[in-house]
């Protein structure tokens, strides 16, 4: 064989050796949360779902900070083999208007692979409200304006968010009390040291089943399974809704066929029954829709959620 010849096979050989290591690498979800909670739950299951169907290992790492802008960063600026990809949520769409500037396009920087799943939550009052449905919450806060406080468990999160929805389209003027957390915001609506809350349908379920908390009307279009006798607030105030929601992410510039066999394969995960049943257990509602289906809605939140932070003022924390 020819000199020529010879490096030609080493380095064809060098190629398919380094595309084997690549393709045998294990991929990365990156979750700007921390561990425990709903975002990290679900990238977890969804992992272990997808790893089989891409025959190659998932594992989960945890990035938290800037309301998940660290994690997304360091996405936006991975190669776009596949191997590095993000599992945000609500966040990623309001922090477009919340932070003044960000380090990456939430959509530019981004290849949208599917929206694994919404989770709708619910507005709940300590008992001694005297309020047991929307309609008569508006007409008490408008009758007391600024004697009434939401709790919330972080601020530019998807339910601060919900809350300020709620005041822009009712026109009520209601104090915000930040906590760093949902389980103490919860704890403190218990206690009645604060009146109102939007939490997630989990966080306070067994609560309201239980007698310590009323709940006053749901952020889905419509009534939950879980509450048919709890009415959507858009009944009362035509057009709000308000779902959190978690989707996976890629880097920019992934091409068309493994946009669509990472993406194929998150979808098969997601209607597998256990990845179901977990999301039923964090009160989620499995979605699981095309790249360009989750891209033009992930704008479409951008659009809507950067009228509500306009509204609200809010800075990031």
């Amino acid at each position: 064989m020819k000199r020529r010849d010879i490096l030609i096979s080493s380095v064809a050989a060098a190629l398919a050796t380094g595309a084997r290591a690549q393709n045998n690498a294990p991929v990365r979800i990156l979750v700007g949360a921390t561990a425990g909670g709903s975002t990290d739950t679900i990238a977890r299951t969804l992992a272990a779902s997808m790893g089989p169907l891409l025959g190659r290992t998932v594992i989960v790492e945890n990035r938290p900070g800037a309301g998940g802008n660290i994690a997304a960063d360091a996405v936006a600026k991975a190669a776009p083999d596949g191997n590095t990809l993000l599992m945000s949520y609500t966040s990623h769409a309001i922090n477009a208007t919340l932070y003044p500037t960000l380090p990456f396009d939430p959509v530019k920087d981004f290849t949208a692979l599917t929206c694994v799943a919404t989770s709708p939550s619910i507005l709940v009052a300590n008992p001694s409200v005297p309020a047991n449905d929307v309609r008569e919450l508006i007409a008490l806060v408008k009758s007391r304006p600024g004697q009434y406080n939401f709790a919330i468990g972080g601020i530019g999160s998807s339910l601060h968010m919900a809350g300020e929805a709620f005041k822009m389209q009712s026109g009520t003027y209601i104090v915000n009390i930040p906590y760093r957390g949902t389980s103490p915001a919860v704890q403190d609506v218990l206690a009645g040291q604060v009146q109102l809350m939007f939490a997630a349908v989990g966080n306070v379920q067994a609560h309201i089943k239980a007698g310590k908390l009323k709940a006053l009307g749901v952020t889905s279009a419509k009534r939950l399974p879980e509450f048919p006798n709890v009415p959507t607030i858009a009944e009362v105030l035509p057009g709000y809704e308000s779902s959190a929601w978690f989707g996976l992410f890629g880097p920019a510039h992934m091409s068309a066929d493994l946009t669509r066999r990472i993406a194929d394969a998150a979808r098969q995960a997601i209607a597998q029954p256990e990845m179901r049943k977990r999301l039923d257990n964090e009160g989620a509602i499995p979605v699981g829709n095309t790249p360009e289906q989750f891209s033009a809605f992930v704008q479409s939140e951008i659009t809507r959620w950067g009228k509500v932070v306009k509204y609200s003022g809010a800075k990031p924390e």
